[in-house]
């Protein structure tokens, strides 16, 4: 389970936002390998992002005068089957770990990516046994 760090935005949530962040970072040639976007309170909205290169993706966003930030997380590639995310955040929580965001996709039967934003990925990996 590799670790790897997530780009983040918190910004006003209206229409429009998501394309101009994509729209920035395709103009700069940056690839979003996983997206996260959840409105939150105050008309506001945080962005996750992983993308295959995080240097160029800050500098493209701050050249548009977006302020990205960073955090740590962590991918799980699980089977996908029922209880597989239990038994990972069951043991997040035993080493107490805490997850800020969690997110995943899968395609059919084949396994699931998960994305977790944690405060301590390297805990969070010694929790899980990688």
């Amino acid at each position: 389970m590799p670790k790897t760090t997530q780009i983040t935005l918190t910004l006003a949530s209206k229409p429009g936002v998501l394309a101009q962040i994509a729209g920035t970072l395709a103009r700069a040639g940056v690839n979003i390998t996983a997206v996260c976007a959840a409105e939150g309170s105050g008309g506001r909205g945080k962005i996750r992002l992983l993308v295959d290169n995080p240097q160029r993706a800050v500098e493209a966003l701050r050249a548009a005068k977006f302020r990205p930030g960073q955090e740590e997380a962590v991918t799980l590639t699980l089977d996908n089957r029922p209880g597989a995310l239990a038994e990972v955040a069951e043991k997040l929580g035993r080493a107490r770990v805490n997850v800020k965001c969690a997110y995943a996709t899968t395609q059919g039967a084949g396994p699931a990516l998960v994305v977790l934003s944690v405060a301590n990925a390297a805990k969070a990996q010694a929790a899980l046994g990688g």
